[in-house]
């Protein structure tokens, strides 16, 4: 599944056919890349996506060792989109979050230098 709008629902737990929620996933899912563009993660300009046709190929190019972007994407949009009532899921995903940032600076700084 290459689709960056259909992987990110379907981590959600919705199905690809289910749209209702579309456009606050496309917008939640724009801010995370916009974040990881600010890492040094993915293309050179902003990458946006508008509906389900945009994939993950686009973004990380021919990159396969920045698996995480997916992770991180999802993990952030879950919690922008339908954050959990429990603390401690809310803190293990924060957890998962940081964790893959730091992971992906150092990716990146490391590539950098």
């Amino acid at each position: 599944m290459d689709s960056i709008l259909t992987s990110v629902k379907k981590l959600l737990g919705l199905t690809e056919e289910y749209a209702a929620f579309d456009t606050d996933l496309i917008m939640h899912i724009n801010s995370v890349l916009m974040i990881l563009n600010q890492m040094g993660v993915g293309p050179e300009k902003t990458f946006a996506i508008s509906d389900a046709t945009a994939t993950w190929s686009e973004f990380c190019g021919e990159r396969t060792d920045i698996e995480a972007v997916k992770s991180y994407t999802a993990l952030k949009v879950r919690l922008l989109f339908d954050p959990p009532q429990s603390s401690s899921v809310m803190d293990a995903i924060k957890s998962q979050i940081s964790e893959l940032e730091w992971r992906l600076y150092t990716l990146y700084d490391k590539e950098e230098a």
